[in-house]
Order: structure tokens, then sequence, then C-alpha cells
């Protein structure tokens, strides 16, 4: 697209009354958004569902400035402008009917070819949460695929940082322009963010990061991706719109499932029992499901060594005497590692839920 294809797009997006539904809608009648405004709006009447005021302000000169404002900022801070209907686009994106018209990005971003995952979760993050983050991240690696998620606390960052680590391209999806980061805590990881990925967002330089708009963002996430994994989540939340849009666009949506007791586990629970989304306690089975194929060639990631860093004493013990002693029973396991039934079952419950034992019939048990 040409300089000015791209400033008609940005005016497009100005107008108050036209949303991405309608402003496709009047591209595809016309064949672009150069050639809206060179239409007459008698003609632009005549197209289905579109009137008066929708219309309303389509040719006011304040949105043409404002566009070409929105370009300059654009160029000199070297962004990268998206078009729904160019190759850069995301893929996935493209068939969301309510997708934007038009995205911001900046960073190294490759969408071509490649396994794109987005995760999301509460803000308020914890232990069980983060280390099912990093061990995720930790089997997932081998297929090199882009992590997405929404560079807030919690889930997010976690997120981030693990794909990072690992080499892992990560894009952050913000809910307001690329002149600025939130929260203003995370903008010491925006260049190793952009290293290798970046930032994707559908807000002008001139948005703030309102409520309204993380709302919106959600789409983006959701869309942009072949599925979408929900960590942790209240039973309200941000993370199950995401979800529930998720299911909307036809892709698949997995859980981490919990205890029924813990609050950020609540939201998961219940998409699992509604089958709304498929249990998650390991890649396999995301990668199993997805039809995905491990590259034999790449060498295998070693997970025990990052397991130990996620287990107390207890647990620790515990793994150990399964991993070198096969299936066990309950009350075998507490005689030989010198603890309580009582410790021992709690204890095998909350290893159950970081999916490092499996319970078996027969009251036994065997790691995995």
């Amino acid at each position: 697209m040409t300089d000015n294809e791209f400033i008609d797009a940005l005016r497009l997006q100005a107008v108050p009354n036209i949303g991405d539904i309608t402003a496709k809608k009047l591209i595809a009648h016309c064949g672009s958004p150069t050639a809206i405004f060179e239409d007459k709006m008698q003609r632009l009447l005549k197209i289905d569902g579109i009137g008066t005021h929708t219309l309303k302000g389509l040719f006011n000169k304040v949105h043409k400035e404002q566009a070409e404002e929105e370009y300059e900022f654009c160029v000199r801070n070297d962004l990268q402008l998206s078009y729904f209907m160019n190759s850069d686009y995301p893929e996935y994106l493209k068939h969301c009917v309510d997708s934007p018209i038009l995205l911001f990005q900046k960073g190294n971003i490759d969408l071509k070819n490649r396994k794109i995952i987005s995760v999301v979760g509460t803000r308020n993050s914890t232990s069980y949460g983060m280390a099912f983050c990093e061990r995720f991240v930790e089997e997932i690696a081998p297929l090199d695929p882009i992590i997405v998620s929404g560079f807030a606390y919690g889930v997010d960052i976690t997120m981030h940082r693990a794909a990072m680590e690992k080499g892992l391209q990560t894009i952050g999806c913000l809910a307001h322009g690329l002149n600025q980061f939130y929260p203003k805590a995370h903008k010491k990881y925006a260049s190793r963010v952009m290293e290798n990925g970046g930032f994707i967002t559908e807000f002008w330089s001139t948005s703030n990061p309102d409520r309204e708009n993380f709302l919106k963002r959600n789409r983006i996430i959701a869309g942009m991706s072949e599925a979408t994994i929900v960590v942790e989540s209240a039973e309200k939340g941000g993370s199950l719109v995401t979800a529930d849009l998720a299911n909307g666009y036809d892709r698949e949506v997995f859980a981490v499932p919990g205890r029924y007791s813990d609050k950020f586990s609540k939201g998961c629970n219940d998409l699992i029992k509604r089958q709304k989304a498929h249990m998650l306690t390991s890649a396999a089975e995301l990668i199993y499901l997805l039809g995905w194929e491990i590259d034999e060639k790449k060498e295998p990631l070693s997970v025990q060594k990052q397991l130990f860093v996620d287990l107390d004493d207890k647990e620790r013990s515990i793994y150990e005497y399964l991993q070198q002693n096969g299936k066990q029973q309950l009350d075998t396991v507490a005689l030989e590692c010198n603890m309580p039934i009582f410790r021992v079952s709690s204890t095998l419950l909350e290893m159950e839920m970081k999916g490092v034992i499996r319970p078996l019939p027969g009251k036994l048990f065997e790691a995995v």
C-alpha cells in the first residue's frame, strides 16, 4: 500500500460511527479505503445496512488531518502498519469478522508459517500458575511456537519472560498506543521482547490504557492464534472473556485445572466443567489435540532439572522415591518417605495439580 492508502485507512478508522465490520463492508463495496473517499455519499448510502447516521462525519476534514498526524507518528517511530488484506497481517485474525482493518506493530515480528498460541490469566497469579507457565514453555519450546499475551502483571509477563528465556518469539498485545507501555513497571522488558518478537495494537498513539480498551484488545489475543490457554482465573475476569471470544472464533481453548477451593482456579475449572475448554496439564496434550509435530532434528529439552525448582522438600522427596521405585501405594510412600499419611495425601494432590505425578487405580501413584 502507498502512504496515501494507509492514511485513508487511518481516516476510515477515525470516523466515530464506523467500526471494523462496517469499514470492511465499505471497503468490499468500493475496493479500497481510498475509493470510499472518492465515492459520493448518495452511492454509499445504497449499500445494504449503511445509513446516514453511520456515515456522519465520513468526509470531515478533521479526520483526514488526524490520520495524517498518526501516520507521521508511525513513520517517525519506525512503526509498521499492517492492513487486514496484506500478507503481513496475522493470518488467523483475517478470519475474524470484527478484526481491525489496521494494526500497529513494533519489533521483529515474523508470523509466516508459525505455530501461534495465546496465553491469558489472572494478574494475581499464584506460584502454582507461574510454575505451570515455566514448565509449559519448557515442554513446548522444541516446536518453536510464538507466545502471545497481554504484557500485564501475573500470567502474562510470566509467559513473556519464560518465552524469552527459551529464545521463543513472543508478542505483547497492548490496549493502548505504542507511544507508551502499561504497566510502566514492564517497560524494562520491552527491548528484549522486540529483539525476538514485538508488540501489536489496534490503538492510536492518542489512546490510553482505558478499561474498555482491554476488553476490546482481548479479541485480538483470541483471534490471532490457533489456540488460547487460560492458566488461572477467578470466577469472572478478562481471561474468561478472551476464552469466550476464542470459542466464538471456533478456536481451541485450554484451561489449567486447580483445586476447587482455590480462588484463581475457579474460572478454569468452570470452563472445563462446562466443556468450554480442554483440560490442560502438559504441553503434550495441546500438541496432540492441535495435531502439531515435533521437529525430530531438534534436541529434546530436559524437563526434570527445571521441575525441581517448582517442588518443595516434601514434594521432591516423594517425587524422587516414585521415580526410583515406580508405581507405589499411598501407605508405602508414607512409610518410605517417613511422613504421616494425611501429609502425604495432601502433598500428592498438590503434586498432581502441578502435573508431576498421576494417580492410578488401586490407590497407586507414579511419577510423570
